[in-house]
């Protein structure tokens, strides 16, 4: 079983961190701790943080934390990868164990982090489909106001060597497949969207998605958050463009994973993700496969420009 329980935080560095947080509070992020050179961002769940921005002398993304499943399992990855657990010395506290992919992001798996009171949202709204009604008497009637970012999901990673980040990711991290793309020949996988490896105990579709980098360069190709329900996920967009923030891609329905998603931009150019209406799969789901295609990003949405990829 894998030692990850879920997906805790990503880690960037950028160059303005009143900028990043200006962005990120009109995405629905708040702010949990800040210093001189590092903002530590919360979603309305318990989680201390989900997004970490250090001030640095130039934009990257630098690694991802994860949630370990016990503090038995944190000492057994521990002793996997020839690493301490050790005192988290940062906002939230706990233990952690720390060391670097095979693509040289830096990973920090954490157990006994604080939690935090969970902010107020408003429920997630009844719908009243063709068939089975479950509103009655009740308008919807919503304000203008940022999305109800509920949690951190997943992160997506450009990778130069997929073969070693697929096999460290699986034989140490316990993640399993979900979906897989090939290129050309069916043995010839080059993206895997991975779960966290927990028996029968139904999880996110992908927590982690591995792509191979047609230019050889690490680097997240996006980070995604979960939203309350597609009305906040469209809210959330008209609120972000009428900040003047940098639109990428949606609205849309992918096929893996099955999301209704909204791609944004930071001010720094990294992509970021609203999404809803996620599958839950298990060890049991059977893995899909499929040719890799852009056409197998979405059962429906707008037309992809290059932008997208950039």
């Amino acid at each position: 079983m894998s030692p990850i329980l879920d997906i805790a935080f990503v880690r960037y560095q950028v160059t303005d961190l009143d900028l990043q947080e200006a962005f990120l509070l009109d995405f629905g992020l708040h702010r949990s701790a800040r210093s001189a050179d590092a903002l530590y961002m919360r979603a309305a769940g318990p989680a201390h943080h989900a997004h970490i921005s250090h001030l640095g002398p130039h934009n990257a993304t630098l690694g991802l934390g994860f949630v370990a499943r016990s503090a038995q399992a944190l000492a057994a990855l521990a002793a996997r990868v020839g690493r301490p657990v050790e005192d988290n010395p940062e906002p939230g506290g706990g233990q952690r164990v720390r060391f670097a992919d095979p693509a040289g992001f830096q990973i920090d798996v954490i157990h006994g982090q604080a939690q935090l009171p969970v902010l107020p949202t408003r429920a997630p709204l009844a719908f009243n489909p063709a068939s089975g009604r479950q509103r009655f008497g009740t308008p919807v009637r919503l304000k203008p106001a940022p999305a109800a970012v509920t949690r951190l999901g997943h992160a997506a990673l450009l990778v130069a060597n997929f073969p070693a980040m697929l096999k460290f990711y699986t034989e140490v991290l316990g993640f399993k497949p979900s979906d897989t793309y090939h290129a050309g020949p069916t043995e010839n996988v080059i993206a895997a969207f991975m779960h966290c490896g927990l028996g029968d105990t139904w999880t996110d579709h992908h927590t982690v998605a591995l792509i191979a980098a047609q230019d050889g360069i690490n680097r997240f190709d996006h980070t995604a958050f979960e939203v309350l329900d597609l009305d906040d996920l469209v809210q959330g967009g008209e609120h972000l463009k009428a900040r003047g923030h940098r639109h990428s891609w949606g609205i849309g329905r992918h096929i893996q994973g099955s999301q209704l998603f909204d791609y944004w931009r930071d001010p720094f150019g990294h992509k970021i993700e609203h999404w809803t209406d996620g599958d839950l799969v298990n060890d049991s789901t059977p893995v899909g496969h499929a040719p890799v295609s852009a056409e197998e990003l979405r059962q429906w949405a707008p037309e992809l420009t290059p932008e997208f990829f950039a």
